[in-house]
């Protein structure tokens, strides 16, 4: 079994330099490496006798606390062709109902429920319900205005997307978050389908309530299997990101399951984490290299 090991930093960061690289290629006994991206991404190929755990932990002994991701991996059947992200705090750098909350002044108790769902603390339904309820009154215009105005996107993401989408790759987006935030999101990023939540309205006025049954994290794998079977891929041909708890279900389903910057839970339990680099880490991973990056003009 042909291992890799694949190194990312941050674009502003771009820490990772030969000296370092031969370092830890005198460590793992490889005679081999290549830039994916000059002084960002670089893969290592690994002598065929050690194990993932093995490297690994050679590895991180050099790296030490510098901000660089690592990700150790076979080198067969790396480029995925179905991408399913998850929306808030991955795709976007908000979790929306937090920011549609403070519009009306309670951001803080409703941040407080979302961070019990995402760490797994309360069942996700049960919290979305109690969220959706305090969000009662609010019009459908101040939701637009709030995309445009408080929404940014995670940096990355835009590449990531359209350079798997370029290579023939299907993307979804699959949120348990809200289909009026969904829309334009995954359309500014090019996504070529969506799934999320609705919000009932009466009269451009949310209700408090949201439609049943709510997208969780159940239906988040059910949705990648649906997928891969309507494509006639296997999940291992998919690569799946997030950063909640939401999101293990699909993760652990994905042959690349990513925990982005994610909450400890999510993290703790996934294949692959990126703690520090950007979205086009995840391209890295899949040995995609800068030049082949599609880039966001």
């Amino acid at each position: 079994m042909a291992l890799i090991a694949t190194l990312i930093t941050h674009r502003s960061n771009s820490i990772l330099n030969n000296s370092l690289v031969k370092q830890i290629m005198q460590t793992v006994n490889s005679s081999m490496f290549y830039w994916l991206a000059d002084s960002i991404s670089c893969e290592i190929i690994l002598p065929p006798h050690g194990t993932i755990d093995h490297y690994k932990q050679k590895i991180l002994s050099i790296i030490a606390d510098k901000p660089i991701d690592l990700v150790i991996h076979k080198h067969e059947n790396r480029r995925k062709i179905l991408l399913i992200a998850d929306m808030d705090s991955t795709m976007i750098e908000q979790e929306c109902i937090d920011e549609l909350a403070d519009t009306i002044g309670i951001k803080e108790q409703v941040s407080r429920l979302t961070s019990r769902a995402m760490n797994g603390e309360m069942p996700f339904q049960d919290s979305l319900r109690e969220r959706v309820s305090l969000l009662k009154g609010i019009s459908t215009k101040i939701i637009y205005s709030l995309i445009e105005k408080r929404i940014t996107y995670t940096p990355g993401g835009y590449e990531l997307v359209n350079t798997m989408k370029k290579n023939g790759a299907f993307t979804l987006l699959v949120s348990g978050g809200f289909t009026i935030f969904a829309h334009v999101i995954a359309q500014h990023l090019g996504f070529n389908h969506y799934y999320a939540n609705n919000l009932i309205e009466k009269n451009e006025i949310l209700t408090g309530e949201v439609l049943e049954p709510i997208l969780d994290r159940e239906s988040k794998s059910k949705i990648l299997l649906e997928t891969t079977k309507n494509l006639q891929i296997n999940p291992e041909d998919a690569i799946a990101v997030g950063d909640g708890i939401n999101d293990l279900d699909m993760i652990k389903l994905a042959g690349y399951g990513v925990a982005f910057h994610a909450k400890p839970t999510l993290a703790e339990q996934a294949k692959i984490r990126i703690d520090h680099s950007d979205l086009e880490s995840l391209l890295y991973i899949q040995g995609y290299k800068q030049h082949e990056i599609v880039k966001h003009t």
